[in-house]
C-alpha cells in the first residue's frame, strides 16, 4: 500500500512556466490520492512549489537534507516533519525508506542521480517499489531514447526497461503505481 511518495525535483524552477504548473499538479495529485511528500526540503524551485502545494492541502510534508544544505537556509521550515541528516547518502537512504514510490519531475544532475538510484536499487532488489518519470513538456524525452540505446546495446535488461516509466500523465503514473508488481532480480 502506497502511503508516502517521494518527489524529486529542481531546486530552480527552469526557465519553462509548465514546470511549475507540473510541480503544482503533483503536489494536488499528492493530497488527492492521500499521499504524503518525502522530499528534499527545500524552499526553493520546484521542491518548494510541491511542498508548497501539499501544504496547502493539509497533506504531510516530510523534507530530509543534509547538514551542508541546511546550513545554508534553504530549508523549508514550515512542513510536517524536517530531519536533517549528515550528508546526501543518508537523505537518499532515509527517503528511499521513507517513501513507498518516487517520482521524478524536472531537475538537474541531483534529480538524475536519486532517481537512478532508486532504479539501481530496484534492480538488485534492494526495494521493490514503483517509480516514474513525469515527462513535463517533454523534458525526459531524451533520457527515454538513450535508455532505449542501453537496452539496444545489451546495458539494460529489457523487463527493467519496461520497469522504467516516462510518462505526461499523472493518470498513467498512479495506474502504474497502484498495480505495480516489481519485475524482480537484474538478470547477470
Amino acid at each position: 500500500m502506497i502511503k508516502n511518495i517521494a518527489v524529486y525535483c529542481g531546486s530552480s524552477t527552469g526557465k519553462k512556466p509548465d514546470y511549475t504548473k507540473a510541480a503544482v499538479a503533483v503536489g494536488d495529485w499528492l493530497v488527492t490520492h492521500k499521499y504524503g511528500l518525502v522530499y528534499g526540503g527545500a524552499s526553493l524551485g520546484l521542491m518548494g512549489t510541491v511542498a508548497d502545494t501539499v501544504l496547502a492541502g493539509k497533506g504531510h510534508v516530510c523534507g530530509i537534507m543534509p547538514d551542508i544544505l541546511a546550513n545554508r537556509e534553504i530549508a523549508k521550515p514550515a512542513i510536517s516533519q524536517f530531519i536533517t541528516v549528515p550528508d546526501m547518502h543518508a537523505r537518499k537512504k532515509l527517503m528511499m525508506e521513507k517513501a513507498d514510490g518516487f517520482i521524478a519531475l524536472p531537475g538537474g544532475c541531483g534529480t538524475m542521480e536519486e532517481i537512478f538510484e532508486v532504479i539501481t536499487w530496484s534492480q538488485i532488489g534492494a526495494h521493490e517499489k514503483p517509480f516514474a518519470f513525469y515527462n513535463v513538456a517533454g523534458y525526459y524525452n531524451h533520457l527515454f531514447d538513450f535508455l532505449n540505446v542501453m537496452e539496444d546495446e545489451g546495458f539494460t535488461n529489457p523487463k527493467h526497461r519496461r520497469d522504467i516509466i516516462i510518462s505526461d500523465s499523472l493518470a498513467d503514473i498512479y495506474t502504474h503505481f497502484a498495480t505495480y508488481q516489481s519485475p524482480g532480480l537484474k538478470d547477470y
